[in-house]
C-alpha cells in the first residue's frame, strides 16, 4: 500500500524489455545510432510536427535545461510557489540558466493564472534594477494534480506573446494530463503557444527517461551543447531511446497513464465515504490530496499505508483545521487495485 511517489515502483517489464533488447551487439555511441533517430520520428508523430527533442536522463536536468535556453541569466521565471522548479530541484534552473531569477506566485490549487502573471509584471518598474520578465513555467499536471485545460494553456500563450516571453512547460506527468483531458498531445502544447516542453516518462514507467522538446526551434539552435555541457549526453544512447521507443509504441505512455488515474480516482473517492475527510482539490490526473484526521492518519501509517503528509498552497477554505493535516497519494502504472481496496478497507 504505496502511495509515497510514482517513483517507488520499479520499470514497466516492457520497457525492460526493450532495454534488454539492444544491450548485444554495437551501436554508434552519444546519440548518433538509428534508435535516436526512431524516437526523435516518433515524438514527431506524438506531436503531429516535426520537433527538435533531446533524450535526458532526468527531470530535473530537462527543467534546467529546457529554462536555460529560453531565459537569459539576467531573466524572471514565473511559476506556481509549489512549482517543482521553484522548491524541489535545488537550484537547477538558477544553475543552468546563469542565475536567472525563480519567482513563485501563490494561488490555490497547484495552478497560476494569467491575470497573478499580469499582477506580478506591473511592478516590473525599475528597468535593469529588475531581472528581465523572461519566461511563464506551467506545471502540466500540476503539483497538487490539478490540470490546465488547453483554453488555459492558450491564455498563458497569448499573455506569453504579448509581453515578448517564452512558455516552458513542466510535463513530468505530462502523460496523465493528456490522459485526464482526453485531448491530442499538440493541444495542450505547441497549438496553444508552448515553446519548450518537458516530456516526462520516469514517473510513468520509464527507467530514467525524459525528453526536452521544442517547438519553437530556434531555441533549440544550440541546446547539444547545452546537453553536454549539463553532463546530460549518455554515451550510451541507445539505451535512451529504446525506452522511448517502447514507452511509445501501442500507446504504451497514455496507457499507463490511464491507469494510474483511474487509481487516484478510485482511491479519493473511496476516502471521501469516510465521516470527516474530504478533497482538498478534485483528482483531476493520479495524485489525490485529502484532509484526513490525524488520529486516522496516524493508525493508517501503523496498518501499512506509505503516505506523506503534505504543505501546498490551497483556499481558506480548503485548508486543514485543527487535528487535521493535508496527505499525498500519489498512484502509478504499477498501483494494484486489489492494494487500493486494501487500504480502503484498512480506513473502514
Amino acid at each position: 500500500m504505496n502511495f509515497a511517489s510514482d517513483n517507488v515502483f520499479g520499470v514497466d517489464p516492457r520497457i525492460l524489455e526493450a532495454m534488454v533488447a539492444v544491450n548485444a551487439g554495437s551501436m554508434p555511441s552519444y546519440g548518433y545510432d538509428d534508435l535516436t533517430r526512431q524516437a526523435e520520428a516518433a515524438l514527431n508523430e506524438v506531436f503531429g510536427r516535426e520537433v527538435d527533442s533531446f533524450l535526458v536522463l532526468s527531470g530535473t536536468a530537462a527543467n534546467g535545461l529546457g529554462l536555460s535556453a529560453a531565459t537569459p541569466p539576467y531573466g524572471a521565471i514565473f511559476c506556481h510557489v509549489d512549482a517543482h522548479i521553484a522548491v524541489d530541484e535545488c537550484n537547477s534552473p538558477e544553475l543552468f540558466t546563469g542565475g536567472a531569477k525563480i519567482l513563485g506566485l501563490r494561488e490555490p490549487g497547484g495552478k497560476i493564472t494569467p491575470g497573478a502573471v499580469e499582477c506580478a509584471l506591473a511592478g516590473f518598474i525599475r528597468g535593469e534594477h529588475d531581472p528581465k520578465p523572461a519566461t511563464i513555467s506551467l506545471t502540466q499536471a500540476s503539483e497538487l494534480g490539478t490540470v490546465y485545460s488547453p483554453d488555459e494553456v492558450a491564455a498563458f500563450g497569448a499573455l506569453c506573446r504579448a509581453k515578448g516571453m517564452r512558455l516552458h512547460m513542466d510535463g513530468a506527468r505530462f502523460a496523465n494530463a493528456v490522459a485526464a483531458l482526453g485531448c491530442a498531445p499538440a493541444d495542450i502544447t505547441w497549438k496553444a503557444g508552448v515553446d519548450v516542453l518537458t516530456f516526462g516518462a520516469t514517473k510513468n514507467g520509464a527507467m530514467a527517461l525524459e525528453a526536452v522538446i521544442f517547438f519553437d526551434k530556434a531555441l533549440a539552435h544550440d541546446f547539444k551543447y547545452r546537453r553536454m555541457r549539463g553532463g546530460q549526453l549518455l554515451s550510451k544512447g541507445r539505451f535512451l531511446a529504446a525506452q522511448m521507443l517502447a514507452y511509445l509504441k501501442d500507446g504504451l505512455w497514455l496507457d499507463n497513464a490511464r491507469h494510474a488515474n483511474r487509481m487516484a480516482a478510485l482511491l479519493g473517492e473511496g476516502l471521501l465515504r469516510f465521516p470527516g475527510v474530504r478533497l482538498a482539490v478534485p483528482v483531476e490526473a493520479n495524485e489525490a490530496f485529502p484532509i484526513l484526521p490525524k488520529p486516522l492518519i496516524d493508525r493508517l501509517k501503523a496498518a501499512g499505508g506509505v503516505f506523506y503528509e503534505w504543505q501546498a498552497a490551497l483556499a481558506d477554505a480548503d485548508r486543514p483545521g485543527a487535528g487535521e493535516a493535508m496527505v499525498r497519494f500519489v498512484c502509478s502504472y504499477a498501483t494494484r487495485e486489489e492494494d487500493v481496496r486494501a487500504f480502503l478497507a484498512a480506513a473502514r
